[in-house]
């Protein structure tokens, strides 16, 4: 007969608290320098913008592609930027001399996301980083496991986020301080101590190197063993989903800063943890290779993966 898992006793620390976790009754600070109530309203348009842009995806499940962009796995359909349009307005409605950088407005790779990053967030003190769609290959394929992820920035610092399910009619938000939320109930991760307790998710990207980084990961993995492991096809939802207690931890090697913003402060709001996956470092806009978790399993995990030889995308080959 398996055992139960065993549960921590309590909360690593303390999580924050918001009773509007969507911003409800947000209004706009006359001095912007208000960071909670700039955190407050920048959730009240987050969400609005994720409500406007989930509308079209509805309408348009399975949409086809239009073009490829960095590779033949990187797919755009006509709903992608129609849905960044969308966010877009609504924002510089409101915020018009915020920085706005979104996954359609950048050509494709790596280098080109590093380099709109970097332009970007040495302009504008507050910066708006947005995935219209995240799980575009889910989406055009007619699986509805995709979302709209809007994180904010202060000089850096992520403020508040919003990942937007519509499929499953579930906005997480989360705020500086504040907590994390699904549907306004407070979300914390899970209890799970462990590895061997852990479901493990990661994505993979049909190149040579992707391959070996699953592989290599797959195998250090099921040699702890951890419990399950898992691809959903969505950042977004995966890191959602480690804030909301239903994955144990999500790691993967290359993503660009609109995948991660918003669930790296939702992972952090409801007490878990975000890092470089190979330096252990906190997790910034700026890294590329991650790891998520509950906290309690995170250096099991990331030790045995680094030491599976699990690295940062660009390492590969090297």
């Amino acid at each position: 007969r398996r055992a139960a898992p065993r549960r921590a006793s309590a909360p690593a620390r303390a999580l924050g608290s918001n009773p509007e976790p969507m911003g409800h009754n947000a209004v706009l600070p006359d001095d912007p320098s208000d960071l909670p109530a700039m955190r407050q309203m920048c959730l009240k348009v987050a969400t609005d913008a994720a409500k406007l842009g989930a509308t079209i995806m509805l309408e348009k499940l399975g949409a086809d592609v239009v073009k490829t962009k960095a590779n033949a796995r990187d797919l755009l359909t006509e709903v992608d930027p129609e849905v960044q349009a969308v966010i877009e307005a609504r924002v510089r409605d409101v915020f018009p001399d915020h920085g706005f950088l979104g996954e359609e407005s950048v050509a494709g790779g790596a280098a080109a996301s590093e380099r709109a990053l970097e332009t970007i967030v040495n302009e504008h003190d507050w910066l708006w980083v947005v995935d219209p769609i995240d799980g575009t290959t889910n989406f055009c394929h007619s699986m509805p496991l995709s979302a709209i992820s809007i994180g904010v920035a202060f000089k850096g610092e992520l403020q508040a986020a919003v990942i937007m399910d519509p499929f499953a009619g579930e906005i997480f938000s989360a705020s500086k301080g504040g907590g994390a939320y699904v549907n306004f109930k407070q979300i914390a991760v899970g209890e799970e101590l462990s590895a061997t307790e852990a479901v493990v998710v990661t994505g993979y990207g049909a190149t040579d190197e992707s391959a070996d980084a699953m592989i290599l990961g797959m195998r250090a993995l099921t040699a702890i063993p951890v419990r399950s492991i898992r691809m959903l096809g969505s950042a977004a939802i995966m890191l959602a989903w480690v804030a909301a207690g239903r994955l144990t931890a999500y790691y993967e090697c290359d993503l660009n800063s609109w995948d991660t913003a918003a669930g790296a402060l939702l992972v952090a709001e409801a007490g878990g943890r975000m890092t470089d996956l190979v330096t252990g470092e906190p997790y910034s806009l700026r890294t590329r290779a991650i790891l998520a978790s509950n906290g309690s399993t995170h250096e099991e995990i990331r030790e045995a993966l680094v030491k599976g030889g699990v690295k940062a995308l660009k390492d590969y080959g090297e």
